[in-house]
């Protein structure tokens, strides 16, 4: 056990991260674009702010929180979805009180007790944004656009956004009515789990897996939300739509669509990909700030799994573009060179460089070889004679061209990207 990983959970090893890297910095440059800035919470929170922020509804709660008794006896669980614990860092830290708009972005890692199957893991790594205090429609808007311009930027194709309303707390007692109505006489064909959100929360059995379940809400003619929407919603999700259009980003309706969360109001969507249920997805969580404790604020958010969208990509035959993994590395050919090229590296990585050199004593044809392996620019090589010189001799990898250069000038030729005419190789 000592040498096996959790189940569920995986390692990131060198030669993947590079991807990881890559992406994490899509979406760091791409909310700075579209001007979020960066929170990070705490990976663990008191229970009750995901039971009553989540939704004691919900599989999450319900099934899949990693929950367990500190030593002071508190409950607390490790954080299944970002938004309670960034809406209780604004609440916390009286963000609320800030002139203008919050809009907050988040990576890290999520934990659900679920069965490890294709796309889904117990350790998973989020990213997602907030916006808190806006009403207004564009604001959704603007955070299905950067959900879908995202995952265009990592490479992803053949998107679709799916869109609904989920209404609010003014008209959703009218569509539960009405399912309650269709559904009671046939509650004893709903699995188990429906049974109970029949009566808590029948909307949530629109998001059953269960086929059987989807039967009976097909027969019975369960009407959707969209069906029961108020004056105000649906104006608002018209609105969201025309600004949608206004932006090219292109959706479909989707009237089951309620998402797993029950903070959600008006406003809800999903980006799919044809193999998979979703790779992102939102919505709008309008009571969810006064229900951890602070004032009433709109808010709207969106969230995806960075593990999803990498394999997602690499089934669609695609890459995220990565940067040679070392400028330099940095040959020792005899023992006279061990001090300069300790100096040299130095002198390279203070410069901005990323260099390294062999530590295991090899030869100097195996420290070359080395150099292939580990994707460097550059091969520094130094021996007695470079030494005595106050020389280096420098070979592009690329090229396979190389020169003695002074060893003042290493830094100028790796950084100009190539060696001057007149080279030897």
């Amino acid at each position: 056990m000592l040498t096996q990983r959790p189940r569920g959970t995986a390692d990131i090893l060198p030669g993947e991260s590079g991807q990881w890297q890559a992406m994490e910095q899509i979406i760091r440059d791409t909310c700075a674009l579209y001007h979020f800035e960066e929170v990070r919470t705490p990976v663990f929170e008191h229970t009750e702010l995901f039971a009553r922020g989540v939704g004691e509804t919900t599989d999450i709660v319900s099934k899949e929180m990693y929950t367990f008794t500190d030593r002071g006896g508190r409950s607390v669980t490790l954080r299944p979805e970002g938004t309670a614990g960034v809406v209780r860092a604004f609440v916390e830290n009286k963000l609320y009180g800030q002139p203008h708009t919050v809009k907050l972005y988040y990576i890290g890692p999520m934990f659900r007790y679920e069965k490890p199957q294709r796309g889904r893991w117990r350790q998973f790594h989020q990213y997602g944004v907030e916006v808190l205090g806006p009403e207004h429609p564009a604001a959704d808007a603007e955070v299905i656009a950067i959900n879908l311009d995202l995952l265009r930027r990592f490479g992803l194709r053949d998107l679709t956004v799916e869109l609904n309303s989920v209404g609010c707390p003014v008209c959703r007692p009218r569509h539960r009515e009405q399912m309650l109505e269709r559904l009671r006489p046939v509650a004893d064909r709903l699995c188990g789990d429906c049974q109970q959100r029949l009566e808590r929360n029948p909307l949530r059995i629109f998001d059953c897996k269960n086929d059987r379940c989807q039967q009976v809400l097909a027969e019975v003619g369960a009407p959707t939300i969209l069906e029961s929407l108020c004056d105000d919603c649906r104006r608002h999700f018209e609105q969201v739509r025309a600004f949608l259009d206004a932006m090219d980003v292109p959706y479909v309706l989707n009237d089951r669509l309620v998402r797993g969360l029950d903070y959600y109001t008006r406003t809800a969507w999903e980006v799919t990909v044809p193999g998979f249920s979703s790779v992102g997805g939102g919505g709008r969580y309008n009571g969810l700030v006064a229900e951890v404790g602070g004032p009433e604020t709109p808010g709207v958010g969106f969230a995806g799994s960075i593990e999803r969208a990498l394999m997602v990509l690499r089934e669609q035959g695609g890459a995220l573009p990565q940067a040679a993994r070392l400028d330099v590395w940095v040959a020792v050919a005899d023992e006279a060179a061990e001090v300069p090229a300790m100096r040299l590296l130095q002198r390279l990585r203070s410069e901005g460089l990323r260099a390294d050199r062999d530590y295991l004593g090899k030869g100097l044809k195996a420290q070359l070889k080395s150099a292939d392996r580990m994707q460097a620019a550059y091969c520094a090589i130094l021996g007695a004679d470079e030494v005595a010189r106050g020389t280096v001799t420098l070979k592009d990898l690329r090229t396979g061209v190389q020169t003695e250069v002074p060893a003042e000038a290493v830094v100028h030729h790796v950084s100009k990207g190539g060696i001057e005419d007149g080279s030897t190789t």
